[in-house]
C-alpha cells in the first residue's frame, strides 16, 4: 500500500490551503471591517467611513491609498446588493466571478458620488455635459437635529422625480423603425425664414421647427405606456449623509440625479441642511452654549452637577469657589466636530444664580452675621 511520509503530507496540506485562499477571493467583510451578520446600514456606515479616510483626492501622493480605495468600492458594491452577497457568502469572490456579477464593475468615484455631500471635499473627478445643456436642478430642505449634526447619519431619503420611459427609451414611438427624421426642418429642429425687406435687402429669421417643436424628429406612432411622453413619473431613494460638523445651509449634492430626459443630461438633487432649534444647546460655529441654574447657596458654596452632551454621555461640571450670576465655563473639546481643523470646539455653560424671593427676618438677621 502507497504511504506518504509526513512532510509531503504537510507540502500537500499546506498546497490545499494556499488553492482554497486563492479561490476565495478577497475577504469584502474583513475589508469594510464589518462582520458577517452585519446589517445594510452598518455596512453603508462602514464603506462612507474608509471611502473617506483613503479617497484619492484625501492621499495624492499614496498609491496604497488608492488600492484601498478601489478595494473598498469592491466589497461594498457586492455586499451592498443582496443578491451578489448571498453568492459571495456561499462561493466567495470566484464564485461571483463565475456567474458573470463582476464583470461589469462600476467605478468607484461614481459609487462614491451616489451618496452626495462630498464635491466641495474632493472636487469633481467627473466633468459632465455643458450647463446649458443639464435639466434643472431640485433643491430640497432636509431637516437636521443638533444631535445629527454632532454624531453624523444616514438619511435614506425619497425624490419624486420623472425618468426616461422604459419601454420606448425615450423616444415616444411604438416601434424605434416608427421615428424618422422631420421632414419639414430634415432633422435641424430650426426653420430659416427669408423675407424681402425691399431691393437688394433680404432679412433671414430663424424660428423653432413647429413641426418637430425643436427636437428634429417625429414619430408617426405614440409609445402605449408613456403616451408619447417620454418619459414617466417615479421616484427613487437616495442615501445622504449629514457629516458630523455639517452647518446649517450646507449643501448636500447628488450630480444628475434629478428629472431625466432624453434630449439632455439630468439636473442634480441638492439638498439644503436645515438646523432644527434644540431644548438645551445653542451653536456658535464648532462651540456650543448652554445654560444652568445653580441656588444662592451653590454659588456660594461650590456645586456638583452635570449636562447630558450630545452623544449621550454625560459630563461633570464641578466647582468649589464662589460662583458669580453670568459666570461661564469652558469646557475644552466638548463643542461641535471642526472639519476645518480636525477637532472639536469647546462647550460654554452660563450659570444663572436663582435668588430666593423673600426672606424671614431670623433669614436676613443670620446671614448678616454670617457675611
Amino acid at each position: 500500500m502507497f504511504k506518504l511520509s509526513t512532510r509531503t503530507v504537510g507540502i500537500l496540506l499546506f498546497l490545499f490551503l494556499l488553492v482554497s485562499c486563492v479561490l476565495a477571493g478577497r475577504d469584502f467583510y474583513k475589508i469594510l471591517s464589518v462582520k458577517k451578520d452585519a446589517t445594510e446600514r452598518q455596512i453603508k456606515k462602514a464603506y462612507l467611513q474608509l471611502s473617506k479616510q483613503y479617497h484619492p483626492d484625501k492621499n495624492p501622493d499614496d498609491p496604497e491609498a488608492q488600492k484601498k480605495f478601489v478595494e473598498i468600492a469592491a466589497a461594498y458594491e457586492v455586499l451592498s446588493d443582496k443578491e451578489k452577497r448571498s453568492t459571495y457568502d456561499r462561493f466567495g469572490e470566484d464564485g461571483l466571478k463565475q456567474q458573470g456579477m463582476q464583470q461589469q464593475q462600476r467605478d468607484p468615484f461614481d459609487l462614491f458620488s451616489q451618496f452626495g455631500g462630498f464635491g466641495d471635499m474632493f472636487g469633481r473627478r467627473h466633468q459632465h455635459q455643458a450647463e446649458e445643456q443639464r435639466g434643472e436642478d431640485i433643491t430640497i430642505e432636509l431637516q437636521a437635529t443638533l444631535e445629527h449634526l454632532y454624531n453624523g447619519r444616514l438619511m435614506e431619503v425619497q425624490v419624486q422625480n420623472q425618468h426616461v420611459c422604459h419601454q420606448c427609451h425615450g423616444s415616444g414611438a411604438k416601434h424605434e423603425d416608427d421615428v424618422k427624421t422631420c421632414p419639414v426642418c430634415k432633422g435641424r429642429g430650426v426653420k430659416i425664414t427669408v423675407q424681402q425687406l425691399g431691393p437688394g435687402f433680404v432679412q433671414q429669421m430663424q424660428s423653432t421647427c413647429d413641426r418637430c417643436h425643436g427636437k428634429g424628429k417625429i414619430a408617426s406612432s405614440v409609445c402605449p405606456v408613456c403616451k408619447g411622453h417620454k418619459v414617466l413619473s417615479g421616484s427613487k431613494t437616495l442615501d445622504v449623509h449629514i457629516e458630523p460638523g455639517m452647518n446649517d445651509g450646507e449643501l448636500i449634492t447628488f450630480e444628475n440625479a434629478g428629472d431625466e430626459s432624453p434630449d439632455r443630461q439630468p439636473g442634480h438633487v441638492i439638498f439644503k441642511v436645515s438646523a432644527v432649534p434644540h431644548a438645551v444647546f445653542t451653536r456658535q460655529g464648532a462651540n456650543l452654549h448652554t445654560t444652568l441654574s445653580i441656588t444662592l447657596v451653590e454659588s456660594l458654596v461650590g456645586f456638583s452637577k452635570s449636562v447630558k452632551q450630545l452623544d449621550g454621555r454625560s459630563i461633570d461640571l464641578t466647582r468649589k469657589q464662589v460662583t458669580p450670576h453670568g459666570y461661564v465655563m469652558v469646557v475644552s473639546g466638548e463643542g461641535m466636530p471642526d472639519r476645518s481643523r480636525a477637532r472639536r470646539g469647546d462647550l460654554h455653560v452660563k450659570f444663572e444664580v436663582v435668588f430666593p424671593k423673600s426672606l424671614t427676618q431670623e433669614q436676613k438677621k443670620g446671614l448678616a452675621a454670617l457675611l
